[in-house]
């Protein structure tokens, strides 16, 4: 039986300063918790609100569907959640691509960032500081379990750039046209805040400018951060494919 403490510990881990103190963190859904499960996260609790669920879940918990509610952040919740322990991340220096964040701030944006880093065999992002905390349920639900597979590390951006020894590319609106560049087999991409794009101390830093080229005959502002990356990270997949 769930006890009130415990429905508070989950519930407060909704916060990010909680998650912090007791290095956990909650998702919902049984895909999300399997995939999490598979890749060999250790749980410290299961809960799930069908005794059907007992068998696929070894060490779960039963709860009535008002006390899952009152531990989910979901309006209508899903009939599992799990809290996990907090992976543990070390950065990464023989990789082929990285993508490094500059503040970026909705969790939808970073979650499906995550989910395409997932998709494009990015297995490091780098986040500033001040970007959205990659445990925030939402960006958690936008990853669609991506989560599992890409080490997202928190760094003073600035500093690790400086490190860097090949090339630092940057998405700007008056960068060069990437289709018309020839993108090398190692590299950081770095996407900025989505008001702001890329701070001024950290395109002091960028090596490389470069833009997605627009088409239409009505300006839009801009492209949406999750958007572009999308579009960038293809052109790196590209431009490794027809080098081979």
């Amino acid at each position: 039986m769930v006890t009130k403490n415990q429905i508070k510990l989950v519930t407060s881990l909704q916060q990010k300063k909680y998650r912090s103190e007791h290095g956990l963190f909650v998702v919902e859904g049984k895909k999300m918790v399997n995939e999490l499960l598979e890749v060999g996260l250790v749980p410290f609790k299961l809960f799930v609100d069908n005794s059907h669920e007992l068998e696929n879940f070894n060490k779960a918990e039963l709860v009535s569907a008002s006390e899952l509610k009152q531990m989910s952040s979901l309006s209508t919740p899903n009939g599992i959640l799990g809290v996990f322990h907090m992976r543990s991340t070390e950065k990464n220096e023989n990789l082929d691509w990285t993508v490094a964040l500059d503040a970026v701030r909705d969790p939808g944006n970073l979650g499906t960032i995550i989910r395409l880093c997932d998709w494009f065999g990015i297995k490091q992002l780098i986040c500033s500081l001040d970007t959205v905390d990659c445990y925030n349920p939402k960006v958690l639900q936008a990853t669609m379990g991506s989560i599992a597979r890409v080490d997202v590390i928190y760094v003073d951006l600035p500093n690790y750039l400086k490190t860097m020894d090949y090339p630092i590319y940057g998405a700007f609106m008056d960068g060069e046209n990437v289709y018309q560049k020839k993108l090398p087999e190692k590299g950081v991409l770095v996407m900025g805040n989505e008001a702001n794009g890329i701070s001024e101390e950290i395109s002091e830093l960028i090596t490389e400018r470069i833009a997605i080229p627009q088409f239409g005959e009505v300006t839009a502002e801009s492209l949406n951060v999750a958007t572009a990356t999308a579009i960038l990270l293809n052109e790196v997949r590209r431009n490794q494919a027809i080098q081979k």
